[in-house]
């Protein structure tokens, strides 16, 4: 591994993960808003190391890898997180629908890539946009109290709802990009993608 600025910034929000769970429950009143600031900056990690590693050339095999597995693992430990504090059906179904999708996708990209067609399901603009929905709808969530008159918890949870609807959307992108190949249509392209 290169010891590059978007390769600390990943392990950066890697680390954070295990400080968001401790800090989430702590036995005091400030919680909320230090989770939520701990959600925030590893946000902005995952903004920063995917701008810095194009502007810096710095992109990495490693990076490549690490990269999307730092944002699946903070967003759904956040997103456990979140249902253990609110065990209702209507935060768990949005919870659900984004993890199941994640692994989903996650396992197709797998699969797509072993038979060298990994560019059939690289990231969309759908994917990017759910991507900022969720991130800022779990922001709000775990912050929770109120801000100037915001109600961030109902605000957050109609944009957990958004962000899950393009979850599926994505999905549905994906699948049908990849779907000749699943459905056997389409002979599987040579191992070295030419």
């Amino acid at each position: 591994m290169s010891w590059t600025i978007p390769n600390i910034l990943t392990l950066i929000r890697i680390i954070l993960i295990p400080v968001l769970v401790i800090v989430f429950y702590l036995p005091a009143d400030w919680t909320y808003q230090v989770s939520a600031a701990i959600f925030g900056i590893a946000a902005l990690t995952d903004l920063l190391d995917g701008y810095l590693a194009r502007r810096l050339n710095q992109s990495s095999p490693f990076g490549a890898f690490l990269d999307p597995v730092a944002d699946k693992l903070m967003v759904a430990v956040a997103l456990v997180l979140l249902v253990q504090d609110n065990p209702y059906p209507l935060f768990a179904i949005p919870a659900a629908i984004i993890i199941g999708r994640e692994i989903a996708i996650s396992a197709l990209r797998e699969w797509m890539a072993e038979i060298g067609a990994r560019t059939k399901v690289a990231v969309s603009i759908i994917g990017k946009l759910k991507t900022t929905i969720q991130m800022i709808a779990i922001l709000l969530l775990l912050y929770k109290i109120p801000v100037a008159g915001l109600p961030t918890h109902t605000v957050g949870l109609i944009l957990l709802y958004i962000a899950a609807v393009l979850t599926l959307w994505s999905m549905l992108v994906y699948l049908h990009a990849a779907w000749p190949l699943l459905s056997g249509k389409t002979e599987n392209p040579p191992e070295d993608g030419a």
